[in-house]
């Protein structure tokens, strides 16, 4: 891996981890960073972790950072990254339905301002509480998520806690209510909560349901595509006054914006 950051090379590595392992990656994201700024870094690191995961896993993460956690991680997954891809799921034959079941602990992507993170199973309480710019999947949460959300997108594809969006003055959130229990959820002293009506929101949905099921295999994700006619009537998307002129939430933009999206590279 040191060699793959001196020289700018791709790398692709396997590792066992330990919950004693904790803030796994913010050493090589921070030799990335001095050594290269924030977006310098030509290689590609291509990191596979297998285990339970101690706090802190992905922090820091930099562009040309992927990593992937087989097995679960502990609390604040993905604090503070930057850039890069972060993937989380089960072990195979783990006996449990991953999108009913929790994988990764709480305050996971707190402070992160770039980046990607696709976990294939449940959160716990305040997922991504400060995110600034970061996109995520993640298939239910638990109480205040997106608490303190200042830019960036998440999906929700499962069940939520209470108190969504408290403080929420940035970024989108995409959540999918398939019993009608949502609203009563959301704390709406700042967001507005409305369907997703508008094209380009629909389809920065789609993208990002579509990249979960290809970098976590979600089966979730690939029945909700199946049937998506079914589904996006489904989600509700919140948001905050900073982004009710945006060409995803306000469908009064057209499709001018669609032709030219694509979803933004890790």
């Amino acid at each position: 891996i040191s060699v793959a950051i001196e020289e700018e090379r791709s790398v692709k590595k396997t590792v066992h981890i330990y919950n004693v392992d904790r803030a796994v990656c913010g050493r090589i994201a921070g030799v990335i960073a001095k050594k290269y700024g924030d977006t310098g870094y030509a290689g590609q690191l291509d990191i596979t972790f297998v285990g339970s995961a101690g706090q802190s896993f992905g922090c820091f993460l930099t562009p040309g950072m992927n990593i992937r956690l087989v097995g679960e991680a502990n609390d604040y997954v993905g604090k503070g990254m930057a850039g890069g891809e972060l993937v989380i799921v089960p072990s195979e034959n783990t006996g449990f339905i991953p999108e009913d079941s929790t994988i990764v602990g709480n305050t996971c992507l707190y402070g992160a301002t770039g980046g990607q993170l696709f976990v294939r199973g449940k959160a716990g309480e305040r997922f991504a509480v400060r995110n600034s710019l970061a996109e995520a999947v993640v298939e239910g949460t638990g109480d205040h998520s997106c608490e303190y959300m200042t830019g960036g997108c998440v999906v929700v594809l499962g069940k939520v806690g209470r108190n969504v969006a408290a403080g929420m003055t940035g970024g989108l959130a995409y959540l999918l209510d398939e019993d009608d229990t949502l609203v009563p959820k959301v704390n709406k002293e700042i967001v507005k909560i409305q369907r997703v009506v508008a094209p380009v929101g629909q389809q920065q949905l789609k993208q990002l349901i579509q990249a979960h099921v290809d970098r976590s295999g979600s089966s979730k994700g690939r029945i909700i595509l199946e049937e998506w006619d079914k589904y996006l009537p489904l989600f509700w998307q919140l948001v905050p006054p900073s982004e009710e002129d945006t060409p995803e939430a306000n469908a009064d933009f057209g499709d001018r914006t669609l032709e030219r999206m694509t979803l933004r590279p890790a």
